[in-house]
């Protein structure tokens, strides 16, 4: 061994061994806002165990090892024989098990099902983000196949199971299943009324169709469904397409190649082909776009969790960093500066949060006022919380130094990651206009959303004046497509504002809307007002190892 040259010191230990979901206070404090008292405990309980497992070194090395150990596909058998399966390193199956054991896609029909979901989701989230593709893929599927409850029936207690089967198997003998999606087409991305791929009623069975065409982009190819547009004779349909028939024979689910991705490494995302490909419809001929809405809706719902996922570790991971890293004669988190910008990174991340929660308690009403009110602020929620994760990862990031830019950190796969959740389930402009179609097509959206801000009303008065400048905007329809970011993100920080301000510490809401609504920030992070509380904001994002 070569003799020793210096001493390792001021480098901060691992953020590891700790409780991901009790240490995150924001997180914590909207579950128990939105979770009903006599379920509270129980729900704590079981997301802490979630927590420490999330928080362990054997957790941070899964991520590490399914995204180093990329899916490889294997379209053929050693002997010629077409098997289209993709290969996972083992920590994919086992962050995967975890995920589907933990309750991950069973919120459907639980007490608080969707709060301690999302809860979960973005906990689970933060060791590695790949695999939260199926399971989001999932959880979603289920509202979209309740449109035809003989299927809802079949499949509903496969996909909320709690028990993980890798391998793929006739779909009755499976004690758990997993979905994926394949919507869009090469010559229509977003635009899914483009899409060719054809389906023509099987002879003999009015609800089997036969599929033929592609798909450009089809997430988490190996799960057992499928839920794929495809036009009938009646227009744009929704269809179960099953990896194995009832028999245990294959169906025809050609993938082509996998994609070669910046980030989501551990994830397969796949081009996939049909010929002959047994489906079954899901609602009406001509009606696939809204039967399909509603798994959309909650897909978006999971880009925003999972982006606020992201941020949440890059800040936790910040914060930590700046706690035992010493410089220029003390703690970084004490200097005035570096303090700025880790409060105004936090401020990011508790905003993002408590909009994610906000949302999935909204499912859990289920009432008509909350449905109005999710079908405007997850559009305007996915747009904004996705936008703002590159920039606050980057930064996070930067608050590392050279160190967080070396791979061990785990801060350039955050990185990699962050901008995934603004392009999948519709990019920003989709978002965008999906805001606009909500406040013209749907009045009572737009009610919804001003009750939900009014109730924050009076209590400060620069999201007072945000709220009337929003509705000045809103009132003049000139140019209204041209300005539909502009809109989707003003309706994003009132919302986010008015939360803060009934919820979070004074310290919090105050610098928010000082500076997202007051305008008095700059361009760039760590130019928070100097005389706001900053080091409360910074305390209250600090994960204790």
């Amino acid at each position: 061994m070569a003799p020793s040259t210096h001493t390792v010191t001021n480098q901060p230990p691992p953020l590891v061994g700790h409780d991901v979901f009790t240490t995150d206070r924001v997180l914590a404090e909207a579950v128990d806002r939105h979770t009903a008292p006599e379920l509270v405990d129980g729900v704590r309980e079981e997301l802490a165990e979630l927590g420490r497992s999330a928080g362990s070194a054997q957790a941070r090395e899964w991520g590490f090892q399914a995204n180093e150990n990329p899916p490889r596909l294997r379209t053929h058998d050693r002997y010629g024989h077409r098997i289209d399966e993709v290969e996972f390193h083992p920590a994919w199956h086992r962050l995967l098990g975890k995920a589907v054991s933990a309750g991950l896609t069973d919120a459907w029909g639980r007490p608080a099902g969707h709060v301690r979901r999302a809860a979960g989701f973005l906990v689970w989230s933060q060791v590695e983000a790949g695999h939260g593709c199926p399971v989001s893929m999932t959880h979603a599927a289920v509202p979209a196949l309740r449109a035809d409850p003989a299927l809802a029936a079949e499949w509903e207690p496969r996909l909320t199971s709690h028990v993980y089967e890798r391998e793929l198997g006739s779909p009755g003998r499976k004690p758990g299943a997993l979905f994926g999606m394949a919507m869009t087409e090469k010559q229509g991305g977003s635009d899914v009324r483009a899409n060719t791929t054809a389906a023509v009623p099987a002879a003999g069975d009015g609800g089997a169709y036969l599929l033929t065409g592609h798909k450009w982009f089809c997430s988490a190819p190996m799960s057992d469904g499928f839920l794929v547009l495809a036009q009938a004779p009646d227009g744009p349909t929704c269809f179960l397409v099953p990896r194995v028939l009832a028999d245990g024979e294959r169906n025809v689910f050609a993938i082509q190649r996998l994609k070669d991705k910046l980030g989501n490494r551990s994830n397969a995302s796949a081009e996939v082909e049909f010929d002959g490909t047994r489906a079954r419809r899901v609602g009406d001929e001509g009606r696939g776009v809204r039967t399909i809405i509603e798994m959309v809706a909650a897909t978006r719902l999971d880009c925003a969790i999972g982006s606020a996922a992201l941020m949440r570790q890059a800040v936790a991971q910040a914060v930590h960093h700046a706690t035992y890293r010493r410089a220029f004669g003390g703690e970084l988190i004490d200097k005035p500066l570096m303090r700025n910008v880790l409060a105004d990174l936090a401020l990011e991340s508790e905003a993002a949060t408590t909009l994610a929660m906000r949302l999935a308690a909204a499912y859990d009403s289920d009432t008509e006022e909350e449905r109005a009110f999710l079908r405007l602020a997850v559009p305007a929620a996915k747009y904004w919380v996705t936008k703002r994760c590159t920039p606050v990862v980057a930064e996070a990031l930067e608050c590392l130094g050279g160190n967080g830019y070396v791979e061990e950190s785990g801060l350039p796969r955050l990185l990699r990651e962050s901008p995934l959740n603004s392009i999948w389930e519709g990019s920003g402009n989709v978002q965008a206009l999906d805001v606009l179609r909500a406040l013209q097509r749907e009045p009572q959206a737009l009610n919804a959303f001003l009750q939900e801000v009014g109730r924050a009303r009076g209590a400060d008065h620069r999201l007072d004046r945000a709220i009337r400048d929003l509705l000045t905007e809103l009132a003049d329809l000139d140019g209204i497509e041209a300005r539909a970011r502009r809109v989707a993100e003003r309706i994003a920080l009132v919302l986010q504002g008015s939360l803060l301000v009934r919820w979070a510490p004074p310290e919090v809401a105050d610098a928010f809307c000082a500076s997202r609504l007051g305008g008095d920030w700059g361009t760039a992070f760590g130019t928070l007002p100097h005389t706001l509380d900053l080091g409360s904001v910074v305390d209250r994002a600090r994960a204790a190892a």
